[in-house]
């Protein structure tokens, strides 16, 4: 790719970016492509939390619950807080245990709060610059907080960040929906998706988004290192 054709690649995609990628991938990729016609435009954007600090908790809160539970709990622990709505990483910090646990959380989602609120306030992890990091400096952010592996993190920078180009390959959605698109004998392994997903760069995020709506399903697991998640959870962010 020309130094040119990189420059004009937006770091976040904008929805005429979305729409950019969606064409862009249908020409490159026929099989992907068809998928992509019956599908329809790309709906990324249209569930979000409210920043990114929302998300980062959401993204503790769902671990291993359904998408139901997860609503369900996060409702109850932003209730905490006045309007609703999670003020700074202190006002979580200043939440006692019971008050945590009363909500639904778990003693080990209680210490995953207590981790990512504590970095923020002493300044290791500064929610404001990861906007203007490179996605491999956000990922080694996230991953350094208790509870964050690769694939949450990735996540993170596809439907919070908006980041166009990240393909995650632990996913098992992406494998089975790799699998049976492309009608592979066998599972591939992360290997041959990153290879596969060479066609799809530099929008890899929206591919993979439209390899998930195949199988009409959020992101099913995360790559090894990550905390678990049912089958039926819901996109951290």
């Amino acid at each position: 790719m020309s130094r040119e054709a990189a420059a004009s690649i937006p770091t976040s995609l904008t929805p005429e970016g979305y729409e950019l990628a969606r064409r862009a991938l249908m020409r490159r990729d026929p099989i992907l492509g068809g998928a992509i016609k019956r599908i329809g435009p790309c709906r990324m954007a249209d569930r979000q939390r409210s920043d990114h600090l929302s998300a980062l908790v959401g993204a503790i809160v769902s671990q291993q619950l359904s998408t139901k539970a997860a609503s369900t709990i996060f409702g109850r622990f932003v209730a905490l807080f006045p309007d609703n709505r999670i003020p700074d990483a202190a006002a979580i910090a200043a939440q006692g245990d019971a008050a945590l646990r009363a909500v639904g959380l778990s003693g080990q989602k209680v210490g995953y709060l207590r981790d990512l609120s504590g970095r923020i306030a002493d300044g290791r992890l500064d929610l404001d610059a990861l906007d203007s990091l490179p996605d491999d400096a956000v990922v080694e952010r996230l991953t350094a907080v208790k509870g964050f592996g690769r694939w949450t993190a990735e996540m993170f920078l596809m439907f919070r960040l908006h980041r166009p180009d990240v393909l995650p390959a632990g996913d098992l959605g992406i494998v089975n929906a790799i699998q049976r698109l492309y009608k592979l004998r066998k599972r591939p392994d992360a290997k041959r998706i990153l290879k596969m997903g060479e066609a799809w760069k530099p929008y890899r995020s929206v591919a993979s988004w439209y390899l998930w709506q195949t199988l009409r399903n959020e992101p099913l697991s995360k790559a090894a290192g990550s905390p678990p998640r049912s089958r039926s959870t819901s996109r951290a962010r």
